[in-house]
């Protein structure tokens, strides 16, 4: 801008065009432009020295104003949506120009179409910075490469998955090596995690796998029902990242990076024949790497870690998260739903006959719910076709029949009397089956509703006088008591 002032002067000032050029080595057509536009403008040389050099730029550098390409626009309107089709399985650039080129016979060819899909693609985009607050998440997710162990006996060579857990704020990283993704290995790989940590986040922010997520979203994600329940177990949430946005996950990202260059190395060289012996030489490595200075500050992970964010994580719980497993099952009639696995009968109430019931059951403890409410809970047996029955969940009738004892008919015998007690403990010791000797104690003292404890003990008495035990001498002695008090009170 103080050349264009200089410029500006100097023609004021009445030198010539060939002058102006020595002076300021400018070209000839700019020259004549600058004076066009200050001719054009109308305004004195005072007036445009006072103008700043913004309004003075926006007078004598006006960009050009190129015509609008129309197939251009077209193009360039087509590309976001382009860009994510090409995320799809099967679809290709070249797919994309051909349907493309079949909407727009008089477009672009496919050596431009590339070049301008390619430079479309690496424009800049902006990244929002964020500020981790101690003990706020933690990020998990599974390396892209996998490490191997080797089956002694067999030598063959098996591929392990890595699993990778960081904390937002001090960077500290935790790596475990696990045979699988699945659920039998993500959760006890998170647990380890925050026992390595000692602490529990705020929230874990995890990818959409399988053993995580049950239905992807982008707003409410279903969280599978184990890992929610690990969750509500250690009192931290559940973030699912958004599906292909890796950023919402950055520091597990770079983390996973990292891991491959001062882990991975230092075990491409080895041979584990065990993940115990695979996981000790990770942990090594892992320690070697969180206690190192970060490049560019003055601490390293594990410092940060004890400085700041430990103190910042929810405490443990008392115990540690025991591992469920589910299953769907409906409650026959005989009230005892069996549990696959083992093969084993478990009792439920019996007014959720025909319902069809959740089970989650883990190393000691099989629980059946029902619409989210837990309605029955037992010990877990393993001991095939086998049954454990809790007496409450049976009907009325079944319940009264599984808690005849001998014990109980004599308690109730003597209440009566203990003649009558006497007697039922004589029928008890006498008959050959339990059953047999439980059908007649039940007839007896069903006596007391119909006739009263007074004339029950007395038949009681009478038969045992003439050592007959039976539930047809009972009822005839008590009958022939009331025959004759019926006769004497007639006479």
């Amino acid at each position: 801008m103080s050349n264009i002032r200089h410029i500006l002067r100097l023609h004021t000032q009445n030198v010539g065009f060939f002058e102006i050029i020595n002076q300021t080595g400018i070209l000839r057509a700019t020259l004549r432009r600058h004076i066009n536009d200050f001719e054009n403008s109308g305004l004195r040389f005072e007036e445009i020295n006072e103008l700043s050099d913004k309004d003075l730029e926006e007078l004598f550098l006006k960009p050009e104003e190129k015509p609008i390409d129309v197939r251009l626009q077209t193009l360039l309107n087509l590309f976001p949506v382009m860009d994510k089709r090409l995320k799809q399985k099967g679809v290709t650039r070249k797919i994309l120009w051909e349907e493309y080129f079949k909407n727009n016979p008089d477009g672009y060819g496919y050596g431009r179409f590339i070049q301008l899909f390619s430079k479309w693609r690496s424009r800049p985009t902006p990244i929002l910075h964020k500020e981790h607050k101690a003990g706020d998440k933690m990020y998990i997710d599974f390396a892209g490469q996998k490490l191997t162990i080797i089956d002694e006996p067999t030598g063959a060579v098996r591929n392990v998955e890595v699993f990778v857990a960081i904390l937002g704020a001090s960077q500290l990283t935790y790596v475990e090596a696990v045979m699988s993704q699945q659920k039998e290995d993500f959760i006890p790989a998170c647990e380890n995690a925050l026992q390595f940590y000692g602490g529990v986040p705020g929230a874990i922010v995890c990818d959409n796998l399988r053993a995580a997520v049950k239905k992807t979203s982008r707003y409410e994600p279903s969280i599978n029902e184990t890992f929610f329940d690990f969750g509500e177990h250690y009192n931290t949430a559940i973030l699912p990242a958004r599906v292909y946005k890796p950023t919402d996950k950055a520091p597990v990202e770079i983390a996973v990076r990292i891991a491959y260059t001062r882990i991975y190395t230092k075990l491409q060289d080895q041979r584990f024949y065990s993940l115990e012996a695979l996981n000790q030489a990770i942990l090594l490595a892992l320690e070697e790497h969180n206690n190192q200075i970060i490049t560019g500050k003055e601490w390293s992970r594990r410092q940060k870690f004890n400085e700041v964010e430990k103190a910042a994580l929810l405490p443990l719980p008392f115990l540690r998260y025991e591992f469920k497993k589910l299953a769907f099952v409906t409650v026959p009639k005989n009230c005892h739903i069996c549990l696959p696995v083992d093969k084993h009968y478990y009792s439920v109430p019996y007014n959720f006959i025909g319902k069809n019931i959740k089970i989650l059951y883990s190393n000691v403890k099989v629980e059946m719910f029902y619409h989210y409410e837990c309605i029955a809970a037992h010990k877990r047996d393993r001991q095939a076709y086998t049954y454990t029955t809790v007496n409450e969940h049976l009907s009325p009738a079944h319940r009264f029949i599984t808690e005849l004892t001998s014990d109980r008919f004599l308690s109730n015998a003597g209440e009566i009397h203990p003649d009558v007690k006497r007697y039922i403990s004589i029928i008890l010791e006498g008959q050959r089956h339990r059953d047999q000797a439980y059908r007649i104690c039940i007839g007896i003292l069903g006596f007391a509703k119909k006739v009263g404890n007074a004339r029950l003990t007395k038949a009681c008495q009478r038969a045992a006088s003439y050592g007959t035990y039976s539930y047809l001498i009972v009822k005839r002695y008590w009958r022939k008591g009331w025959i004759w008090r019926k006769m004497m009170t007639m006479t």
